[in-house]
């Protein structure tokens, strides 16, 4: 019944839809802790492009994101980021269109972990003496994501089904492979299922390990 599978890579679809998630999550990450910091940092110009960034990317849709990437960097800028291949360079800019748009939602989850610290423990670093970036990064920072690992795990979550975007501007993943399989086979049903069950055995065991890590690291107060 699933014989059809054997002719198409399943397999390699889903490493690039891993793949795409990794890289995404890792500047998603790193971005979005730096909004985060800016966030919640004494300078007004900084707080106004963090809070703004955040704000109107939220309500973009990644669609519009992703084929911006596309069309306007690639196709109208030449910015191709340092690939000639249109095959990477669309994985690249893909990347980079995830990490725009998810950013804005790690940005709020780690913001939110900030608000879980006591404010005292700021004040009392701050009276010994210690710099902001020296409060956010010893003091605040490692106590918030020990509180936001839930709600960064339900954005690496949406992140993993988020990747299946990327087929719009002909990045080689699952949903791409679904639409080829799609036109070429008559086994909606069965198609759907597969691809399903691929994204479930991403997704599930995600959640589940980290929400167990979540609950070790929590922090008890």
């Amino acid at each position: 019944m699933f014989d059809f599978v054997s002719k198409y890579d399943v397999v390699g679809a889903f490493w690039t839809t891993v793949q795409l998630t990794l890289l995404s999550a890792v500047g998603s990450l790193v971005w979005g802790t730096l909004l985060a910091a800016m966030r919640v940092g004494p300078v007004p110009l900084m707080r106004g492009f963090g809070t703004a960034y955040v704000n109107i990317v939220r309500n973009i849709p990644l669609t519009v994101i992703i084929l911006f990437a596309s069309l306007g960097l690639r196709d109208t800028l030449r910015i191709t980021l340092g690939s000639d291949q249109v095959d990477t360079s669309s994985f690249r800019l893909a990347v980079l269109g995830l990490v725009v748009y998810t950013s804005a939602f790690v940005c709020e989850a780690i913001r939110s972990g900030i608000n879980t610290v006591p404010v005292g423990q700021a004040e009392a670093a701050r009276a010994i003496g210690l710099s902001f970036p020296q409060v956010l990064g010893l003091v605040v920072l490692p106590q918030a994501f020990r509180a936001a690992v839930g709600p960064l795990t339900n954005v690496l979550i949406a992140l993993t089904k988020n990747t299946t975007v990327a087929a719009a501007i002909g990045v080689a993943e699952a949903a791409l492979l679904m639409k080829e399989m799609l036109e070429n086979e008559a086994q909606l049903l069965l198609i759907s299922a597969v691809i399903a069950f691929g994204f479930c055995c991403l997704t599930l065991p995600t959640g589940l390990i980290l929400g167990w890590v979540g609950k070790k690291v929590a922090v008890k107060r």
